[in-house]
Parts: C-alpha cells; sequence; structure tokens
C-alpha cells in the first residue's frame, strides 16, 4: 500500500454534528452547525467549540458567554445542514427547520427539544487560533431526553440515531462493533450443562 501526501490540514474524521443553539432572549435565539467540537476534560466537565469569527454565533456567543450543545440525530439532518449553511443574521433558522426551544437551566441559551442531549456551557477563555477561535467551556448542566433511558435507569443514546460529519457528508453510526474495554475483556468460562443420568 502507497500513500500520496497532502499539504497540510485537518482531515480528523468522522466528527460531531451537533448544533450550537446560543444567544439570551427569543428575539436573538440562534443556531450554528458545528463539527469542531469536543471534550477536553472530566473533572471538571468541560468542552470546547471552533468557530469563525465572521459568523452571526460568534458574537452572540462571545457576549453571552453562553451556549448550548445539543447532540443531533438522523431525523434532524436536514436541520443540521441547512444551519450550518444559512445565517442568523438572515433567517430565522428555528422558525425555518420548525426545531422547538426549551429553556436552560443554567443558561440563558436555549435547549433545542428535538435533541437527545443537551449540554449547557458558561465560556471561561476564547483563544484566537487563525481562521477560527477556540471556545473553552465549563459544563454547568446536562439534559437528557428520557425516551432513552431503560427501567434500569441506563441512557441509550444510539437509540436515538445519532448522526457524524466526515468529509463532506452525513452518516448514521451503523452497527456497534464492540464496546470500551473488549479488546482486554476475560472470556466467560461456558458453564458445562449436566450430562443425563
Amino acid at each position: 500500500m502507497s500513500k500520496i501526501q497532502w499539504k497540510p490540514g485537518n482531515m480528523l474524521y468522522p466528527l460531531p454534528a451537533v448544533l450550537i443553539s446560543c444567544g439570551d432572549s427569543d428575539e436573538n435565539y440562534n443556531m450554528i452547525t458545528i463539527s469542531w467540537a469536543g471534550t477536553i476534560c472530566t473533572n471538571p466537565p468541560m468542552t470546547s467549540i471552533s468557530v469563525k469569527p465572521n459568523r452571526h454565533s460568534y458574537e452572540l456567543i462571545k457576549k453571552t458567554k453562553e451556549f448550548v450543545i445539543n447532540l443531533t440525530t438522523e431525523s434532524m439532518v436536514w436541520a443540521v445542514d441547512y444551519c450550518g449553511v444559512k445565517s442568523g443574521r438572515d433567517v430565522n433558522k428555528f422558525a425555518i427547520t420548525k426545531l422547538s426551544t426549551s429553556k436552560a437551566s443554567v443558561v440563558n441559551a436555549p435547549l433545542i427539544l428535538e435533541s437527545p442531549v443537551n449540554i449547557e456551557c458558561k465560556v471561561i477563555e476564547i483563544k484566537p487560533l487563525g481562521s477560527h477561535d477556540l471556545f473553552i467551556a465549563e459544563v454547568v448542566a446536562v439534559h437528557v431526553d428520557d425516551t432513552y433511558i431503560d427501567q434500569n435507569d441506563k441512557f441509550h443514546l444510539n437509540q436515538s440515531k445519532p448522526i457524524c460529519y466526515s468529509h463532506g457528508h452525513y452518516f448514521g453510526l451503523g452497527d456497534p462493533l464492540g464496546s470500551f474495554g473488549y479488546s482486554v475483556k476475560k472470556k466467560q468460562k461456558k458453564k458445562k450443562k449436566p450430562k443425563p443420568e
């Protein structure tokens, strides 16, 4: 197998395709699709998103120092794409996508009701990097859709059919290939069946 060298660039795929909701009142609520989002610390729980300064949502987040990360599903894929290519300066994305807002518990930015998971965030640092600025934020609250919680209080996110973004396309996650730690998990010995007398 041979390799072809390309110029340096971002080829880290697949990525999450999340909707970032922002603003602090009904009049300025907005959504932006972001794939450059990630977990950066467990304790305290922290996350980050990268946003171009010329985006409408950039100024809203910079001003309020708050946003909500809303995970997305296959049923939301049209809205996810629309919110990535249209500007909130020109259109009301909530009206056009018909996505519903709900009041958050800590921040003023809204939750998106159709999302299976909403992560409320407060910005603690903004780092200019070049084409994008990195918003580093502390997670201050998490909401999950109880549709995906079973009788043992276990949350089954994969049942919501989450999506990801890879090299210009949106994908569902497909079938599971293993669970965390399965490569080192000891195999259970099969119990011997008792011999018939």
